[in-house]
């Protein structure tokens, strides 16, 4: 293939990726509600929800992972460009209609909290997402011993953090776009339910992959493309499960911590590291192994960041590692299947399969992890 033909084609699968992939870098990435409920001393509760108020004015939901996909994205930038004070009553307008379709029950019956307060920072950098601070209250009813959540699909998902009145330890569920949490207790310890909380977990790990992961896609992907035979693809994709998995236990119990301005390039870097080699090499050298295994160190942080950033109560530790590392662990097969499925399985064996795919995808993938680099050094 002729290099022209190799960078139109290259330039094709980029635009591609640049415009139907969810890209994680950027802010428009829809990020679920933080919600931590926690009980006043004279009978009261009180809510902190942590959210994109732009996302929610402009009815930007969980259809849309990238704010940019939706009708409305232009109303959403204009949002995202107003003063502090102009956001907050824009929000206070539209606060009744919110809270009036968010379900918060206390055995079984539904009370209405009041808006008590609303922080909203600066415009900043319009190339971040703009994360306020909305506060509730409300009087708990008699006799009320447990709670039920219930965000509304629209509105996105929601990490509900329950702070309990005796002991003040955290009770955290993660729910999807319209999920109804359990009967949560407000006093004592939470009925114990390891499945099911092994299952949600293994639940947000495969949906970091696919489809909110495209940085992470990306990376497998260059792993995938090295080579058509199998061996070189198990040895990479252990030697970066091993790599991630001992990251992400680290990170998440506090062992390791680099802020998310490091990390983040250095993963943009180990997208354009992979698909370069690909380019230059059909083999596996014996260094590229341990250069997957740093790289999956760097990807573990970033994966540690979202159970950190959920607030995992430290007794569910172990289960939420485990649960998270096997739905990253499914979602990173799944990419390897469809891939295959999609070119291995039917060009593998043609003698143009390097020239007409690897050599464009990887050279796609390598501009695609340079832009984000450069996206996150300078844009933060």
């Amino acid at each position: 293939m002729s290099p022209r033909l190799l960078i139109i084609r290259a330039l094709a699968l980029l635009m591609a990726l640049h415009w139907i992939a969810l890209t994680p870098a950027m802010a428009h990435e829809i990020r679920p509600s933080i919600v931590t409920i926690s009980f006043t001393e004279t009978g009261g509760y009180d809510i902190a929800i942590a959210a994109n108020l732009e996302a929610l004015l402009a009815g930007i939901g969980p259809q849309h992972a990238d704010t940019d996909d939706a009708p409305s994205a232009m109303l959403y930038n204009e949002l995202r460009a107003l003063p502090s004070a102009d956001l907050k009553s824009r929000f206070e307008a539209f606060a009744p209609k919110w809270l009036g379709e968010i379900n918060l029950s206390f055995e079984g019956s539904r009370v209405r909290p009041r808006l008590a307060g609303l922080e909203v920072p600066g415009p900043g950098d319009l190339a971040l997402a703009r994360i306020s601070s909305v506060r509730l209250v409300g009087e708990l009813p008699s006799g009320a011993k447990t709670l039920i959540w219930s965000y509304p699909e629209a509105f996105g998902s929601s990490v509900l953090r329950v702070k309990q009145r005796d002991s003040g330890a955290l009770v955290t569920n993660w729910l999807p776009a319209g999920r109804t949490s359990e009967p949560i207790p407000l006093s004592g310890a939470p009925p114990k339910n390891t499945a099911q909380l092994l299952a949600q977990y293994v639940e947000l790990g495969f949906i970091h992959i696919l489809p909110d992961g495209l940085d992470h896609i990306l990376f497998v992907l260059g792993l995938y493309l090295l080579s058509t035979h199998l061996k070189p693809l198990l040895v990479q994709v252990t030697a970066f499960t091993v790599a991630h998995s001992i990251t992400l236990g680290l990170g998440l119990y506090g062992v390791i911590q680099l802020s998310p301005t490091i990390v983040e390039p250095l993963i943009s870097l180990s997208i354009v590291y992979v698909a370069v080699e690909n380019l230059v090499t059909t083999k596996l050298h014996p260094w590229r192994p341990v250069i997957v295994f740093g790289f999956g160190l760097l990807h573990g942080l970033g994966f540690a960041g979202v159970l950190q950033e959920i607030g995992l109560p430290r007794a569910d530790f172990v289960t939420g590692l485990i649960g998270f590392n096997v739905g990253v662990e499914l979602g990173q097969l799944a990419v390897i299947a469809l891939a295959w499925l999609t070119t291995g399985y039917w060009f593998s064996s043609r003698p143009w399969y390097r020239a007409r795919i690897v050599q464009p995808a990887s050279m796609a993938i390598a501009l695609m992890g340079l832009y984000w680099t450069v996206e996150r050094v300078f844009l933060g």
